[in-house]
């Protein structure tokens, strides 16, 4: 890990995250090109930075820097076939003018001409502004925040969680009511593209015209998200922790296994998800230890804040069993979501914590949802509830946990719940809570009243669900040690480009007491 550079400002809430590697950065070099050698640069287009810029996994001392050349963004990106410099300068004002580093990257064609640079030498707990340079170009400013120094245990973290952002669903007009609050970092736990094909019906038509298969469609769908004006602003606004689901895949794939075999034989899936893995990476702000090796991809890391908070992200598709397809194969103790390594990876971060809170990214929802009215039990087997006995030793493990709090998405829904030691019992002890996020455009504009005569009657079965809505939105949290005051944020509609924004319920977890209530 890095060293400790000095005191955290009070009034900063800064994210902190373990990870290291550096892709295609020179992070020695101090200078910007010499006017010679720009003068001998080939001229670049003028939109060659038409996808923004982004940073992620910010440390006490450094951050992951990211852009992407990309001229004819919908069309592969653009670019010559060559190694095309990039230069990358970051300061602690936006003017420039307290400049900390410089240095040169190297946008490789073989990745899609992205640019992953890892900086460190940085101060914790400040803000710093960063941009690119290529070709004679300049890229907008960003702005990013370095994390509290590994002692610190004073201040907050404002966090927000996100997921679930369908392109043909709507706009993704939350963005803008996130950055307007200006959350420290940005947690989004999956389904940052759909693989589906384009529909003549959508409130935004996808791009192509079909499914991607090949790098080529993954990349050019991943370019058509990255044009939304909102998600642009709020990743040049602030720190993105990523993980992915299913849809930057296939949907409901899990392994090596994809929602329809009798369709996509092996050797093609494999070859699917390797275009797959590789996109996401080329247009995600992570370290090196994310390059994909064919069809695997490291994600699941551990984060901490200081000794405020500790996050473990996880991967829930790579290294799961195929779906159950019946109550008796969802409690099959042999079935796995996380794998065996990524399973004790988990228990050994929860164990061995010193953290004040415990928080886990869970790309899909761990409290139980018993579908069937009246007696008996009926689950969605791809959710937490078709692999029970993993989840049920997790459950278990929070008893001995200090303050597990789990963060999750997929569903579409804002689903708040107490976490339960036995589902099956509803009066055994809750061990922590769980915040399922609402999606930010996926499933559109619902219509409340259908949703509620369909999920209101469930609710008897269901004593654990403290909140369910069917708005878009995020969720926006403020973790201090006495507590975590959460407001679920969304908007009036996303079948237009802007939207009016407000808090729908304020929710509070009180440390050393487990489980959720409304305020």
């Amino acid at each position: 890990m890095t060293g400790l550079t000095g005191p955290v400002p009070p009034d900063r809430r800064r994210f902190l995250t373990a990870g290291a590697g550096v892709l295609g950065a020179a992070a020695s070099a101090q200078l910007w090109l010499p006017s010679a050698a720009r003068a001998a640069e080939t001229p670049l287009p003028a939109n060659v930075f038409s996808l923004g810029v982004a940073s992620g996994d910010p440390l006490p001392d450094g951050i992951v820097l990211w852009t992407r050349l990309a001229p004819d963004p919908l069309n592969g990106g653009g670019m010559p076939q060559r190694v095309v410099t990039v230069e990358w300068e970051i300061a602690e004002d936006e003017r420039f003018t307290r400049g900390v580093r410089r240095g040169v990257a190297q946008a490789r064609p073989e990745y899609g001409h992205s640019v992953h640079v890892d900086v460190r030498g940085l101060r914790p707990g400040r803000d710093h502004w960063y941009r690119f340079r290529a070709g004679g170009r300049l890229s907008r400013t960003g702005r990013t925040r370095t994390a509290a120094a590994w002692s610190s245990s004073r201040g907050s973290l404002r966090l927000a969680l996100a997921s679930c952002q369908n392109w043909q669903h709507g706009y993704f007009t939350p963005y803008a009511d996130m950055r307007a609050q200006d959350p420290d970092v940005v947690v989004f736990v999956g389904d940052y593209i759909y693989e589906s094909a384009p529909s003549a019906t959508a409130v935004r038509r996808h791009e192509g015209t079909g499914e991607p298969y090949g790098l080529t469609e993954y990349r050019n769908r991943y370019a058509q998200y990255r044009s939304d004006p909102d998600l642009v602003a709020m990743h040049a606004s602030a720190a993105f922790v990523v993980t992915f689901d299913d849809h930057e895949v296939d949907n409901d794939f899990a392994g090596e296994i994809p929602q329809d075999p009798d369709k996509q034989p092996h050797g093609a899936f494999v070859s699917r998800l390797t275009a797959a893995y590789q996109a996401f990476y080329e247009h995600m702000p992570v370290r090196a230890s994310a390059v994909p090796n064919g069809p695997h991809i490291r994600m699941h890391r551990r984060l901490d804040f200081g000794r405020l908070a500790r996050l473990n992200v996880l991967d829930t598709r790579q290294y799961r069993s195929d779906q159950a397809t019946s109550r008796a194969g969802a409690e099959d103790p042999s079935r796995t979501m996380l794998g065996a390594g990524q399973k004790q990876w988990l228990l050994d971060g929860l164990r061995g914590s010193w953290a004040h809170w415990n928080l886990i990214a869970s790309q899909i929802m761990m409290a139980e949802t018993d579908l069937l009215v009246g007696a008996g039990k009926q689950w969605f087997y791809d959710a937490w509830d078709g692999y029970q006995a993993e989840r049920n030793r997790f459950l278990a493990e929070f008893k001995n946990v200090r303050n597990p709090v789990v963060l999750s998405g997929d569903r579409h829904l804002t689903m708040v719940s107490d976490l339960k030691a036995d589902f099956a019992d509803p009066r055994s002890a809750v061990v922590g809570a769980e915040f399922v996020g609402t999606s930010v455009s996926s499933n559109g504009d619902q219509d409340q009243a259908a949703f509620r005569k369909e999920w209101d009657p469930r609710r008897p079965d269901n004593p654990h669900w403290k909140l369910l809505d069917a708005h878009r939105g995020y969720h926006l949290f403020d973790v201090r040690r006495d507590g975590i005051d959460a407001r679920v944020r969304v908007v009036d509609t996303v079948r237009q480009p802007k939207a009016k924004a407000r808090t729908l319920a304020r929710l509070r977890v009180e440390s050393g007491r487990p489980g959720v209530r409304r305020v």
